[in-house]
């Protein structure tokens, strides 16, 4: 290759760089505002009934995946004593 494909390469992989580390910082204050938002809905009903509205979206978590495997089905899996 010839140096100047060379340079204009490295300059745009560096440009990509900065927009993954400034995509990387995005992402964290999005993660920060969702935890506040989380611990000041968490304050606002109180323990007990954050508790209840914790285990209701467990036991739906619990129906939608068994939903999916009836449609689905079961997992194909490797066996591991394959030689």
């Amino acid at each position: 290759m010839k140096e100047a494909q060379l340079i204009q390469m490295k300059k745009r992989i560096e440009g990509l760089t900065n927009i993954v580390k400034n995509l990387i910082k995005e992402v964290q204050t999005n993660a920060n505002i969702a935890q506040g938002t989380l611990t000041a809905f968490q304050y606002h009903l109180g323990k007990e009934e954050w508790d209840k509205l914790v285990e209701e979206l467990k036991d739906k978590e619990k129906r939608h995946i068994e939903q999916e495997k009836d449609i689905i089905g079961p997992k194909l899996e490797i066996p591991k004593d394959v030689e």
